[in-house]
């Protein structure tokens, strides 16, 4: 859908940087798609994510240690790529939220249901 905006009584086409959101919820295909090669998760202990079902499983089998080492109350990065790569704020912020591993997992369970 191409939204313009009226200036002056003239319509013009939105700018690049201007950004059209619709306030629905992100369709659940955007979420579970697989991310381009560039944008792929790289955990601290190896595991390689690059779908919400990678990370699902790569949180039920790393350490504890290894949740904590990326997210803790400096670092969010799980919650960070949720958003920025796969554009979830719902989810990101459940995720930020987490207080450990299994609940991360609840969260992503959740939200794909």
């Amino acid at each position: 859908m191409v939204m313009k905006a009226k200036i002056q009584g003239k319509a013009k086409k939105p700018s690049k940087k201007m950004k059209i959101q619709s306030k629905g919820k992100k369709t659940p295909e955007k979420l579970v798609a697989k991310v381009p090669q560039e944008y792929v998760f790289w955990c601290h202990d190896g595991g390689i994510f690059t779908d919400i079902y990678d990370l699902m499983e790569g949180l039920k089998a790393m350490s504890d240690e290894t949740f904590t080492y990326h997210s803790n109350l400096e670092k969010h990065d799980f919650s960070n790529w949720i958003r920025d790569i796969m554009g979830d704020g719902e989810l990101a912020d459940a995720l930020a939220k987490a207080a450990d591993r299994t609940e991360a997992v609840t969260c992503i369970i959740t939200r794909i249901s």
